[in-house]
């Protein structure tokens, strides 16, 4: 394995440390009587004090620390420690030469109640020296697997990395996988840079502590994202070299603590596995945000009192059968639950930064399968069955998404413990395939913005800039994340290339070129040589190009003059003179929302968009403020010729304006239902005022259907006007479908939940549609006659209103035999029922 290059060195030690001074004082006895105990304010924090009424030792259990060594003389140590090894200098004992490692011991076990120093979160336990950093804290990733290959292989079952690398490693992953398959618990900083968690913090067993100050506030300087589990205080008094004391902080002193908890439980309750203690952290730890999981503070903050004396849940995310009480989790960790039977749904929600794909892994037996449900940010409904042990991808948008899994045998009787380990995948940018430079992506000659991602291995990205004009360019490459170093190569077709790779991970690469002459210019973006693997994160390439431009669509200063535009198709422009005005013309040739849009509007120029018809009628104005490069009009728009009249402030001459028109036909209104299966269920409704879109001119007929939407349609369709008086704590009057809830309850369509609340954004399944239904037209149901689906029997619920609606004709199934009743109906699929009744 090749070693890391100083810039991407492991950093043990994230911060500075302020020293105190040994010295001698009053004690202070609560639990521990050693002398510095009123320094570690820390431990009231995370309630070290009730935890100790539980328990105070583990020495039983071995816990490595693999960091730069321990003060072995250390008296408030010595007692604590068991023989480690030297990776660095394999002949000699793991002293500490740093001092990083000695604070991380501390923290978990300088000796308590011994009247000297500080107290530890274990007053005895067994710490194992893995010296694999140098004396200034750097070190590789050969070393730092081989030390915790060394601690699984000589019996620690709890591993600290108090370390960080902002670089995924295969061969790292290996390593944790290693430990994970030996029941060993990983327990990791997620480093102090205010960026994204260090690796191996981010690998989905690593157990990944963030850290907070003594108010609960997440430390500006405390990396967060996904991977984040916990959080624990940043600020320790703790054991140092020389057999003094001193204060640290950083998510190097959080993660021992954590580790410390850990083996505290682990000693009271030997038969757990590494997965139990570490869901358990989870499960008990104190919820910061009262929102549950979220990217700064994991699931909150450590509790030891807590996860000493709470009961271990087999599923901790219970209640979570209806979207609304969906649980957050993270989109690349692994996390265990289980289904009570075959009728528990579980509904859990993930933030997506990006788009991308979400793989779901689900580890049950082979012989199981589950259903997955998803819903993304923009309502797409995606159905997929996921075998145990098998991975599946979701395609997700930027925002929250929805999974509801259930068990394919909804008859099973027992309960089924299952692992969901989910992982992101970003998205591919829209300039790929350009990883050779003869298929570079061709950016427009002018000052140009660009995201692009690393969503492959060895991904690299190569962009043509055409220059027409002499002038000068500066050009900029800015990340996201610090697991992007993005190195910059710049090359005029013919002439010797320039790379720039000045800053460290996640810093801006830059170029200035003075002067530049007509002729191609290729750019090169990659991330640095050692980080080959796909990275979750963008970078910005920015292009400010300076030339003396012509506008290409002059003379376009009269509206006879008017430049006739095609839909979709950019046209850029200059407003160089003070006079200057800018005419456009475009048809439409049928009814149609159309958007007209302004960008690349240069810093401080406002402009202004006139828009008027066929017969010069003044439409509508728009104008942009000078903090703003853009501005839009929209709207529904009849066949005919339109002019768009453009004018600014100021003039400019140095970059050009883009302007873009697009227009999208309606059929009944709406945009998105041409061609759809539904399209005449949804025309015939909507014109009777049974059902509508969106604002935005689009009906979404592959999006689920709410409770309230479903409830909404009935009372419209079957003209209810009786109300009876409802009270629901997630209902208010002033609900826009509150009336409609309100006659649909006095006719027994619908009905509530037995904790008061109506859930209105759930969305309704093909059973609940169904019913809802049947009961519209006093429908109960009959007993009698064969199954009418293959994936019901007599037992179900639903089976006498199935059979009738069958029976009728009002309803019918897959081409399989199955009518699929838990899965999420869709906006058309109740349109296109609810059809078939009203004929």
């Amino acid at each position: 394995m090749n070693s890391i290059h100083l810039k991407h060195t492991i950093y043990s030690s994230f911060l500075g440390l302020t020293i105190f001074l040994t010295s001698t004082g009053t004690v202070y006895a609560l639990d521990a009587d050693d002398p510095f105990y009123p320094k570690q304010t820390y431990l009231k924090q995370i309630h070290m004090n009730e935890a100790w009424n539980v328990t105070q030792s583990n020495s039983g259990m071995i816990i490595a620390v693999v960091d730069t060594g321990v003060d072995l003389a250390h008296p408030d140590l010595k007692p604590n420690l068991v023989p480690g090894v030297n990776l660095i200098h394999p002949k000699q004992q793991p002293t500490d030469d740093n001092g990083h490692g000695t604070n991380v011991a501390g923290v978990i076990g300088a000796v308590g109640n011994n009247d000297r120093g500080v107290a530890g979160m274990l007053w005895n336990g067994r710490i194992m020296p893995i010296k694999a950093l140098e004396a200034d804290g750097s070190g590789g990733e050969q070393k730092l697997g081989e030390g915790i290959r060394y601690a699984v292989d000589h019996g620690a079952k709890i591993v600290v990395l108090s370390l960080g690398l902002n670089k995924y490693s295969a061969y790292m992953n290996d390593i944790v996988r290693y430990a994970e398959e030996r029941d060993v618990l990983l327990v990791a900083a997620t480093g102090n840079e205010g960026n994204r968690v260090k690796y191996p913090a981010a690998y989905p067993t690593v157990l990944a502590v963030g850290g907070v100050n003594a108010n609960g506030s997440v430390n500006e300087l405390s990396n967060t994202g996904p991977e984040v589990d916990v959080v624990a205080p940043w600020d320790v008094f703790t054991t140092a070299i020389g057999g003094s004391y001193e204060a640290k902080d950083g998510t190097s002193m959080a993660a021992p603590q954590v580790a410390a908890a850990a083996a505290l439980l682990w000693g009271r309750n030997p038969e757990m596995k590494a997965y139990q203690i570490r869901q358990k952290i989870r499960q008990t730890a104190e919820d910061l945000t009262g929102k549950g999981w979220n990217p700064g503070t994991g699931y909150g903050l450590l509790r030891v009192d807590r996860l000493l004396n709470e009961p271990y849940l087999a599923d901790m995310y219970e209640p979570n059968n209806r979207k609304d009480q969906a649980k957050v989790i993270s989109v690349s960790k692994k996390v265990t639950a289980s289904f009570s039977d075959g009728s528990d749904n579980d509904w859990y929600a993930t933030d997506a930064s990006y788009d991308g794909t979400v793989n779901v892994t689900l580890e049950l037996d082979s012989s199981l399968s589950v259903n997955v449900q998803h819903t993304d940010a923009s309502g797409v409904l995606t159905t997929k069955t996921v075998q145990g042990g098998q991975t599946v991808p979701f395609k997700v948008t930027k925002g929250r998404s929805y999974f509801q899994l259930q068990l394919s045998d909804r008859n099973r009787k027992v309960d089924t413990p299952y692992g969901l380990t989910t992982s992101f995948d970003i998205y591919r940018d829209p300039y790929e395939d350009n990883d050779r430079q003869f298929k570079a992506f061709v950016l427009p000659s002018r000052s140009v913005k660009v995201k692009g991602t690393f969503h492959q291995y060895n991904d690299v990205d190569w962009y043509e800039f055409p220059v027409q004009q002499t002038g000068s360019m500066r050009i900029h490459v800015t990340t996201d994340t610090a697991r992007i170093d993005p190195v910059l190569l710049v090359q005029k077709q013919g002439e010797k290339s320039v790379t720039i790779d000045e800053g460290d991970d996640g810093a801006t690469e830059s170029y200035n070129l003075p002067e530049v002459f007509p002729g191609t210019y290729y750019i090169r973006v990659t991330n640095v040589k050692d980080y080959t693997n796909p990275i979750v994160g963008e970078y910005t390439l920015a292009i400010e190009y300076d030339a003396k431009l012509i506008d290409p669509n002059e003379p376009n200063n009269r509206s006879y003059q008017a430049t006739a535009i095609s839909m979709d198709t950019p046209y850029n422009g200059l407003i160089d003179k003070s006079d200057d005005v800018d005419w456009f013309q475009f048809k439409v040739d049928e009814e149609s929302f159309v958007r007209v849009g302004l960008s690349d509007i240069p810093s401080g120029v406002s402009m202004y968009m006139h828009l008027y018809d066929g017969s010069m009628n003044s439409m509508a104005t728009s104008m942009n403020n000078g903090s703003s490069d853009s501005q839009e009009l929209s709207g529904r728009f009849k066949p005919g010729t339109y002019y768009l009249k453009l004018t600014a402030n100021r003039p400019f001459d140095n970059r050009m304006y883009q302007l873009l028109v697009n227009a999208k036909p309606l059929i009944g209104g709406y945009t998105d239902i041409r061609g759809h299966w539904a399209q005449n269920a949804i025309l015939n409704l909507t014109g009777k005022q049974v059902i509508n879109g969106y604002d935005n001119y689009t009906f979404q007929p592959n999006r689920p259907i709410t409770r309230a939407e479903a409830t909404a349609v009935i009372s419209r369709a079957f003209r209810l006007s009786k109300q009876k008086a409802i009270s629901y704590s997630d209902l208010p009057e002033t609900h826009w479908a509150y009336d409609h809830v309100a006659r649909a309850t006095q006719a027994g369509i619908i009905e509530g939940y037995p904790d008061r609340t109506f859930a209105p954004d759930q969305p309704v399944t093909r059973m609940e549609m169904t019913a809802m239904l049947a009961r519209s037209m006093n429908m109960t149901g009959k007993r009698r006659g064969a199954l009418p689906f293959t994936d019901v029997d007599e037992e179900y619920w639903g089976t006498g209103l199935l059979k009738q609606m069958k029976a009728e004709g009002l309803i019918g199934g897959y081409a399989d035999g199955s009518f699929r009743p838990e899965q999420q109906a869709t906006r058309a699929e109740f349109v296109q029922m609810l059809m078939g009744i009203l004929k």
